[in-house]
């Protein structure tokens, strides 16, 4: 009975936290799907990734806040419908309600056959920006936890060496701890440029960073 206690007292106190977020608060009122939207909107305003006619891919897009904030982006008025200009494609094992301008696909990034159809949706474009917001069912045991998400973002880094510009960018999303020293090695053996992000947006308790990798190296 004190195992359960204590767990809703996390639960209330987390709900607390949430109902009381300013970012939480700022994406109802702006229409997005989740507070994430900001996380992106600083790194890409750092960055200034996403442009007008951009080829953007979305890995692990659902619930759909990234696309949202891409779509606006690629509005030439910084709409959430109407016209758009560029291509968003978005990917997630989870389903995902519509949203407009977006080809959304449903499926396991890991699995070979997945991955064709997001190649084939691509239409031989080369792609301008790759985001990933892709985090494995963790299971609370560190090494597993921390392979899986290596496999994650090694595989997010393969698709971007076979579909990016060269002057394309990629961000990611892992954690501090086992793995994190090796895949930020992985991404500067990748791109020229590569930087690690903690958006004001990113809970101070979580361990959740991103990197951004900006400019393939060449004979990756």
């Amino acid at each position: 009975m004190k195992t359960k206690t204590q767990s809703k007292k996390v639960n209330k106190a987390w709900l607390n936290d949430h109902v009381n977020d300013p970012y939480v608060k700022q994406a109802h009122k702006d229409g997005y799907r989740a507070r994430a939207a900001y996380k992106l909107k600083e790194i890409d305003e750092q960055f200034g990734l996403i442009r007008p006619g951009a080829t953007v891919v979305d890995l692990g897009c659902s619930p759909g806040a990234w696309s949202q904030y891409v779509r606006r982006r690629l509005s030439p008025t910084g709409a959430a419908v109407g016209a758009l200009n560029g291509t968003i494609i978005g990917l997630d094992i989870l389903p995902m309600e519509p949203i407009e301008g977006v080809t959304y696909l449903q499926g396991d990034f890991r699995e070979p056959e997945v991955l064709a159809l997001l190649e084939e949706a691509l239409q031989g474009r080369a792609v301008d920006v790759v985001v990933s917001d892709m985090a494995p069912n963790l299971s609370g045991i560190a090494s597993s936890d921390a392979a899986r998400i290596t496999h994650l973002v090694e595989l997010a880094v393969d698709f971007a060496r076979a579909h990016l510009r060269p002057e394309g960018a990629l961000v990611v999303k892992l954690f501090h701890g086992g793995g994190y020293t090796e895949l930020v090695q992985l991404f500067r053996d990748t791109f020229h440029t590569v930087k690690p992000v903690k958006p004001k947006a990113s809970r101070d308790k979580s361990s959740e960073t991103f990197l951004v990798g900006i400019g393939l190296k060449k004979g990756v």
